[in-house]
């Protein structure tokens, strides 16, 4: 993932202030002198990397850190709030022509995938219920104009492209989607290997023709420094609105998303952190700061989930989890959604308070384990699934042989489960207040509860709603006779192991 390095090597730099009770000066220039080595290793660029660290001086000067009761948290802070002007400070905010459609040029060289982008972009606006037009007017590439018609097709928006110079399949593309309604319309143009006259001419001239509301530079995360000299270009051709990224999965050094702003004074306005069509979105330069930071991205998080879970499956299952309940039919309702989300990698960079060890574990993740954990759950019974502990030795054979694994994964899963299980009557106890995003839990189990008629303003009213389920099985919460080892008496365990 893009920014892994810097991040490791920020982390490392926080680390070392956040006890510190004092700073001096002498302490500040060396934690700085990291910053700055950690910046240059991410091949930012070097009037950036300057301009980075005085504008963190001058958010610590005069005597903020001698006020402070946590100085080292201050750096950290100044830190944080100047990568995020340095990432552009806020979201891109999208205005749409008073008299549609809105037109948008995609520009950059051959390689950035540019082409895909267009797609990606005309999927996003779609999802924001406008209705996209997509121009093929890369007449360059060979077999350009087929790839954005099958990506066209897959998302379900119309591609328009002509045997004409492309100038004039531009200008005709804008006019055949004010001719059909459509309100924005998307150019992709031809790129070179390299930056050319003929490249910048023809860019130039169809931007002069269809005269767009938005001109935006497409580069490759991973080019690094590269990038920005090709934006510099590009800028003092078209007057660019902003820059999209790709490539921001790859395991890059990310210096061209970190120097955009500051060398050609245009934002990182959207970014592409995958292969798929949805996999694309306005690029939040707070929400990357956090991440860079290893403050995680709960915002990113949530937003993720709504897009791709079940909302009436999460609702029931939060809500079950809430009051304590938790079965391995729950467990495999939890997991299908969640990979509906992405790799466990990428999850876990969003969440705060992830070390690095957890995140390189979820990177190493097989996605073969996660369907053998499948195959183990499909092969119980309905009961096994909703009571595990009658699971003994012979019952785990018959698992073992129906899911065509072996007894000792059968025996791994059960005691992971039975720490689920723990740990869910714990939060349902509310023992683990700050588990992140416990409150959007919260008001998912609530809407779960009351799509049921139920009522969660008391954990009774839960408990009521939940045992209305058929096959229910409630675990006590709050009062209630509980399993005390008599003084001085002998657990025997059970025979069903």
């Amino acid at each position: 993932m893009v920014f892994d390095t810097l991040s490791e090597r920020l982390e490392k730099f926080g680390s070392s202030l956040k006890s510190r009770g004092r700073i001096s000066p002498e302490d500040l220039d060396r934690a700085l002198g990291d910053v700055r080595a950690a910046l240059l290793e991410a091949d930012v660029e070097l009037g950036v990397v300057r301009g980075f660290l005085t504008a963190v001086k001058e958010r610590l000067g005069g005597d903020v850190l001698s006020r402070s009761l946590t100085p080292g948290q201050q750096v950290i802070k100044a830190v944080h709030e100047q990568l995020i002007e340095v990432l552009g400070s806020s979201p891109l905010k999208i205005t749409y022509a008073s008299k549609p459609p809105t037109v948008i040029l995609l520009a950059g060289l051959q390689g950035a995938g540019k082409t895909t982008t267009a797609a990606k972009l005309a999927n996003w606006f779609k999802a924001q219920g406008r209705q996209p037009f997509l121009v093929a007017a890369d007449l360059q590439r060979p077999a350009a104009v087929e790839q954005l018609r099958v990506l066209g097709s897959q998302i379900g928006v119309d591609v328009f492209s002509e045997l004409a110079n492309p100038v004039e399949v531009a200008r005709r593309g804008v006019a055949e989607a004010t001719r059909l309604g459509r309100d924005v319309v998307i150019i992709d143009t031809a790129g070179r290997l390299s930056i050319d006259a003929a490249l910048m001419a023809e860019v130039g001239d169809i931007s002069a023709t269809t005269t767009p509301h938005y001109t935006f530079l497409v580069i490759d995360s991973s080019t690094g420094q590269d990038a920005v000299a090709t934006a510099k270009t590009f800028h003092d051709t078209l007057e660019l609105s902003g820059v999209i990224v790709t490539k921001l999965d790859y395991d890059s050094r990310g210096g061209a998303v970190l120097s955009a702003q500051g060398v050609i004074g245009r934002p990182v306005v959207f970014a592409s952190t995958g292969e798929k069509m949805s996999e694309f979105d306005l690029f939040h330069p707070d929400r990357m700061a956090s991440r860079i930071l290893g403050m995680g991205d709960v915002m990113s998080l949530i937003e993720e989930a709504e897009r791709n879970m079940d909302a009436d499956v999460m609702a029931d299952t939060a809500s079950r989890m809430m009051s304590g309940v938790f079965t391995l039919d729950d467990f495999m309702s939890q997991m299908n959604q969640v990979r509906k989300m992405g790799s466990m990698g990428g999850l876990m960079r969003l969440m705060p308070g992830v070390t690095k060890e957890m995140r390189q574990a979820a990177d190493n993740v097989d996605e073969k384990q996660l369907d053998q954990v499948a195959a183990i759950v499909s092969s119980m019974t309905k009961e096994e699934r909703r009571n595990p502990t009658i699971i003994n030795g012979s019952r785990r054979t018959r698992i073992a042989h129906g899911s065509g694994t072996t007894v000792p994964a059968v025996n791994q899963l059960l005691n992971q489960f039975t720490q689920m299980q723990k740990m869910m009557k714990q939060m349902a106890g509310g023992n683990m207040p700050n588990v992140p995003g416990l409150g959007k839990m919260a008001q998912l189990a609530a809407r779960g509860a009351a799509a049921r008629g139920g009522d969660l303003s008391s954990m009774e009213g839960l408990e009521a709603a939940l045992a209305r389920r058929p096959g229910a099985i409630v675990a006590p919460t709050s009062g209630g006779p509980k399993n005390k080892k008599k003084k001085g008496g002998r657990v025997t365990p059970p025979k069903n192991r």
